[in-house]
């Protein structure tokens, strides 16, 4: 092979190269009821300030897990306390940075097209209301949404009417996917995820005594980087209030 040939195909594999990859000044974890709202709120933070900011959205339980097994998140921003708590428990998490950041509401949604609400009371007839069909909740396992809806169930004395019609999903955008979808009739989700979606109508509110306080706990991850106490700070700003509001979240900081 000639010189001229050996310098071009060295151009050539040069140019094919991978790119590295972009790094993040902020790698944010937060529950998947968040998707709009951090994406937007990320967006402004990244046009104000000029650093990147990358982000994990799925249910609670999988980003805490995640953050216990190898880390690689600076902030997380959980759907629960529970899973907040798991990881300041195990001093995974800056406990003097957390700090309850937004409340949100369990609502019962349908089809767009589904004319009748339902009131969601005592011993309401949400088997009836399934008309065969299933009920799309996040997994009442682990995932934070499907923990609220099962004990508000529960509370009002229907759980066992429709355990064996539930349909779990691997997070709240999922089972609020299934309803969308026409996959089921009926969904349990938060009022924020019924508003992200035209496709789906909110039929019923839970009542706020069948279930915990829906609180959103924020905070820096134990070997978060400089950069990550700025973001942090900006979830409180008022920029970021007006996004989380405008999404239909209570904001609850300070």
């Amino acid at each position: 092979m000639t010189k001229f040939l050996r310098a071009l195909a060295a151009t050539l594999l040069l140019a094919l190269a991978p790119l590295p990859a972009f790094a993040a000044d902020v790698t944010v974890f937060g529950a998947a009821s968040l998707s709009d709202a951090l994406k937007e709120i990320a967006a402004l933070y990244e046009k104000q300030s000029g650093k990147h900011v990358a982000m994990s959205l799925a249910a609670s339980s999988i980003l805490a897990r995640q953050i216990e097994a190898s880390g690689g998140a600076d902030v997380f921003i959980s759907a629960d306390l529970d899973w907040m708590d798991y990881l300041d428990n195990k001093s995974l998490i800056q406990h003097d940075t957390r700090e309850d950041l937004l409340g949100n509401r369990l609502v019962l949604v349908a089809g767009k097209d589904v004319g009748t609400n339902i009131t969601i009371a005592p011993h309401f007839d949400l088997a009836g209301a399934l008309k065969g069909g299933r009920l799309a909740m996040a997994d009442p396992d682990s995932v934070p949404a499907g923990k609220y809806g099962r004990t508000a169930l529960i509370s009002l004395g229907v759980w066992n009417s429709v355990v064996n019609r539930v349909v779990n999903a691997e997070n709240v955008r999922v089972a609020l996917a299934y309803v969308s979808r026409g996959e089921a009739p009926l969904g349990i989700v938060y009022e924020t995820d019924a508003k992200a979606d035209k496709n789906v109508k909110t039929v019923g509110v839970f009542p706020e005594n069948s279930h915990q306080p829906i609180l959103y706990p924020a905070a820096l991850v134990k070997d978060a980087k400089p950069e990550a106490r700025t973001f942090l700070a900006y979830l409180a700003s008022p920029a970021a209030r007006a996004i989380f509001e405008k999404n239909g979240f209570t904001f609850l900081a300070k």
